[in-house]
């Protein structure tokens, strides 16, 4: 199929279920394809995660986090499209936060199903980089958010308490500072002074913030734990924050090896932060890849004083290199059909079979794939 047939099937109607059993989904596009790429920086990926189970996994679901359909001036979903063999297929939306889905069924018994369970969702996504011009002064005209959306990045999840120990760490740290911007600046320096990426974690870490500070020092652990730590803090400093749990899709124009992904990016699963400043609007910071940087960048790693390492220190308090997409800004998300509780976030395929609870974090132990290509 051709790019340009691609696109038009992403204007076609939202659900069509065949006998074969596969099905098609199609979000409606806000901008023609060449509306979209005649402006300025505008690149297009298509991301394709496939799932394969064995037979004798039926009864079986799975849940596949989508891309994120529009986020402000940088992230466009132009279409999706899947394909789901004798599966009961549907999106679903998660209560709060926006968390959008794929959700699969194979209701089984095991002695029926003759052959693999296959499942195979494909995305085309716009994206441009992303700055906030910290040096201007506040302006009215800057995107605003409701007051309902600002109190609900304000609220502490299971995993990021917004009181006790996190509350009195936030007070310490923004000692003396007189507005957000500064309390922002404040906790962002503290937490990459006071973390350390650790390679053996698995996955992206679990985010457990107030563990994290009863450690004491040097707080180890992934993307996951370092910016959950800063969206915690910033929360029990009265400033609206949010995670954004997302994935590589490409290297990085900007010459941080450590900071792409493309081809296979089964394992490039990524969270970012962002903070909310009236007059701006939602700034994008990301001090772990600040910390991946020290850690990954150059063979047996680079000292915080490395002009790589305070490059990415300092790009990465206001702008998002766009080599990566948004799936959600979800915390504790039910996913739908499921007797467990509520996973911590929804950044990686989830799955439950007649044996119990898959790995996510082990794309080859739960049979997904995720591959990303750049379209021309």
């Amino acid at each position: 199929m051709d790019r340009r047939s691609f696109l038009r099937l992403g204007a076609a109607a939202p659900v069509c279920l065949g006998a074969s059993g596969a099905a098609v989904l199609a979000r409606a596009q806000t901008q023609s394809e060449d509306a979209l790429l005649a402006t300025q920086g505008w690149r297009v990926y298509e991301v394709t995660t496939e799932l394969s189970l064995p037979p004798a996994a039926a009864p079986a679901s799975a849940w596949l986090p989508m891309t994120a359909a529009r986020l402000g001036d940088y992230q466009r979903t132009l279409s999706s499209r899947w394909e789901a063999a004798d599966a009961q297929a549907r999106t679903a939306l998660a209560p709060g936060y926006d968390t959008r889905m794929l959700a699969l069924s194979w209701p089984g018994p095991a002695a029926a199903q003759s052959a693999e369970l296959k499942a195979k969702l494909v995305e085309m996504v716009a994206l441009r980089d992303r700055k906030t011009d910290l040096g201007l002064a506040p302006s009215a005209q800057a995107p605003r958010e409701p007051a309902a959306t600002l109190r609900e990045y304000l609220a502490p999840t299971r995993l990021l308490p917004t009181g006790g120990i996190v509350k009195t760490t936030a007070q310490q740290i923004t000692a003396g500072a007189s507005d957000d911007m500064s309390k922002a600046r404040a906790l962002y320096e503290w937490v990459i002074d006071h973390t350390c990426r650790e390679a053996s974690v698995r996955g992206c870490g679990v985010g457990d913030v107030a563990r994290m500070l009863r450690t004491g020092g040097v707080m180890n652990g992934k993307c996951v734990d370092i910016n959950g730590l800063f969206v915690a803090l910033a929360r029990a400093s009265g400033i609206p924050a949010r995670d954004a749990f997302g994935v590589r899709v490409d290297t990085s124009l900007y010459g941080f090896k450590a900071l792409g992904k493309s081809g296979d990016i089964s394992k490039a699963q990524h969270c970012r932060a962002e903070f909310y400043a009236a007059g701006y609007g939602w700034i994008p910071v990301d001090p772990a890849d600040v910390r991946k940087v020290a850690l990954e960048e150059a063979p047996g790693g680079l000292p915080m004083s490395d002009w790589k390492v305070r490059s990415a220190r300092a790009m990465l308090f206001g702008a998002w290199e766009m080599n990566w997409v948004a799936y959600n800004h979800g915390h504790d998300v039910a996913l739908p059909g499921s007797a467990s509780p509520p996973v911590p976030f929804l950044m990686y395929p989830n799955g439950e079979t007649v044996a119990g609870t898959l790995d996510s974090v082990d794309p080859a132990a739960f049979g997904y794939r995720i591959t990303s290509r750049r379209m021309a």
